[in-house]
């Protein structure tokens, strides 16, 4: 998911440092090997996904996933790409934190065969949780096509609050797509809830 860069820097830019490893209840989310190819050709070859990101290009094949591999374990960029994985290290998506037009922005996206399951909210959550920690009080930009409501949610969940509405180009949709702006503002960020169980209002 991609948002349209900030007009505004509320901080100076840092970095965050190394990628970490976030152990969550179901998943492990790591760095990126150049192993994880195969499987994010196949997650980001299915038009249901790719549909839902901005600069995905369709067809995407292994060679665009190694393309992408190289530059995100390059240790060049600024942020965090994580891999999301099973405990047997299955690859399902990524989330990451990127450097751009002077702020952060949250991405992410998840294989549409493990959709509808939480998996997306956990790590979403304890991903943010931890770039937080590492950068206390810094803001974070993010958005979603304005047909993926199911995305929203997963900002809402933790704080996110929509800021505009725009219009971005969509490579795999080859047209112009509304796009809903997030933001996550220093303090906003709101803790777990248990799985199953609602959050207070």
């Amino acid at each position: 998911m991609s948002a349209r860069p900030s007009q505004r820097v509320s901080y100076a830019q840092s970095d965050p440092g190394a990628t970490p490893v976030v152990a969550t209840e179901r998943l492990t989310l790591r760095p990126h090997r150049i192993a994880d190819a195969d499987a994010i050709a196949q997650s980001l070859g299915d038009f249901r996904v790719s549909r839902m990101l901005a600069p995905v290009p369709v067809p995407f094949d292994r060679q665009d996933a190694e393309e992408w591999l190289s530059s995100v374990t390059s240790g060049l960029l600024p942020g965090w790409t994580l891999a999301i994985t099973t405990g047997d290290d299955v690859h399902l998506g990524v989330v990451s934190f990127e450097w751009r037009a002077g702020a952060w922005h949250l991405g992410y996206w998840l294989n549409r065969f493990f959709w509808g399951r939480g998996y997306m909210s956990e790590a979403v959550h304890a991903a943010t949780s931890r770039f937080l920690i590492r950068m206390p009080g810094v803001e974070i930009c993010s958005g979603v096509f304005a047909d993926n409501q199911a995305s929203l949610r997963v900002q809402e969940k933790i704080g996110f609050r929509i800021t505009g509405l725009s219009e971005i180009y969509s490579t795999a949709r080859n047209a112009m797509v509304p796009h809903v702006e997030t933001r996550l503002l220093a303090g906003d960020f709101r803790p777990a809830q248990p799985r199953g169980k609602p959050a207070n209002r």
